[in-house]
């Protein structure tokens, strides 16, 4: 099938990358398999080209409105359908990336598209962030990690900032106005080592949706209580007493 790139360009132009047309190829690709995956298990309820293409994959890459360089090692938590990392694996192939997400169909979907792709230094893990996060192999290790996951800040960030090492960064993508949920976070933020260090707030391009990028520095180590058991960062967010 014959697709329209052109905006896919323009959008790509606005956020500052220009692709080659293997990395073209690999978005084309990766679209193709999210709709026929789609038909047998629900990854996405955008499903459109164009709104794939704006609502997946230029706000997956929009990263680049709040950290103009990635590399190293990188982790997207709660990926889903991929997002945002294989976007970034796509445009960023020197950087080492972990897809994590709870449900293990997903996990099976995006190693094949990995396969597909021929992507390396990549991996898709199945686990809760819960318990990875105290897993000595992912805890503290990453110079990024990355979340489109829904949930409150100081939620995402008990998830996230665990697996960061010092120095490093968590970047959540948000929607809407944010000030008063990272009010409410700050606390959180700051017990678990992270500190916010920029908040960047725009219009997708060729789109009305509005996007906000948070990004925390990790400033000193996680204490070892966090993150708490399975479901309670989510039923009883840090906060100030």
């Amino acid at each position: 099938m014959e697709y329209d790139i052109s905006k896919f360009t323009e959008g790509l132009n606005c956020l500052g990358y220009q692709l080659s047309e293997h990395q073209y190829q690999s978005f084309l690709t990766y679209y193709d398999m999210l709709i026929e995956w789609n038909r047998r298990m629900n990854l996405t309820t955008i499903t459109e080209y164009q709104e794939v293409v704006s609502k997946h994959f230029l706000d997956s890459l929009s990263i680049s409105n709040i950290c103009s360089k990635l590399e190293g090692k990188l982790l997207d938590l709660g990926t889903g359908a991929g997002f945002p990392g294989i976007p970034l694996k796509i445009v960023y192939p020197d950087l080492k990336i972990t897809l994590m997400d709870s449900l293990n169909k997903r996990i099976r979907f995006l190693q094949e598209v990995i396969d597909r792709l021929e992507l390396n230094n990549i991996e898709a893990i199945h686990g809760r962030a819960e318990e990875m996060g105290r897993q000595k192999k992912y805890r503290e290790s990453y110079d990024h990690v990355v979340s489109r996951a829904v949930a409150n800040i100081s939620t995402l960030s008990e998830y996230c900032l665990p697996f960061v090492r010092e120095g490093g960064d968590f970047i959540a993508y948000k929607s809407g106005q944010i000030e008063e949920e990272l009010n409410e976070g700050k606390f959180g933020i700051r017990l678990l080592g992270g500190k916010i260090e920029r908040v960047e707030q725009f219009t997708l391009p060729n789109s009305d949706f509005s996007r906000s990028l948070v990004l925390i520095r990790k400033t000193k180590k996680t204490p070892k209580t966090y993150p708490r058991k399975a479901g309670t960062p989510s039923k009883n967010p840090l906060k100030e007493k």
